[in-house]
């Protein structure tokens, strides 16, 4: 289960209304639907834990593993690093679709992919040319 689903299941349990939990947490209602539907994504660990918390729930309940990924990929590099992560994680969760495997091993296989590609974008830094280039990169 992604996100948008366990929001949307998180906020019915506690019988919340989006209008409510957008009321309870500062946002209008249009963003907790942008986040239901998946058209959005919390930008950063203060709005979910402000979700969390007007749900009554944990960060840890309402973020899936996966989805800590995507958002510390957000955090570090932007929507586009975010994109990339989710579809790594969609990609990890199809290739162990139908089998199981516990929690901690799943963390590893997350944390291996997650770390091979911050490691390949900092090497692809190295053959961006030089006009594209940010200040200070020295590649």
């Amino acid at each position: 289960m992604k996100f948008p689903e366990r929001l949307k299941l998180k906020r019915q349990e506690a019988g919340m209304t989006q209008e409510q939990l957008a009321k309870a947490t500062g946002m209008t209602t249009r963003t907790i639907q942008n986040y239901e539907m998946g058209a959005r994504r919390p930008k950063n660990d203060d709005i979910i834990e402000k979700l969390a918390s007007a749900i009554g729930c944990t960060y840890e309940e309402l973020m899936g593993m996966g989805d800590v990924y995507i958002m510390d990929a957000q955090e570090k590099a932007g929507a586009k690093a975010a994109r990339d992560m989710e579809e790594i994680v969609g990609e990890v969760v199809g290739l162990f679709a139908g089998g199981s495997m516990d929690e901690e091993a799943m963390d590893g296989v997350y944390r291996a992919l997650s770390e091979a590609y911050w490691n390949a974008k900092d090497k692809n830094k190295k053959y961006t040319p030089k006009k594209y280039r940010k200040d200070g990169e020295n590649h």
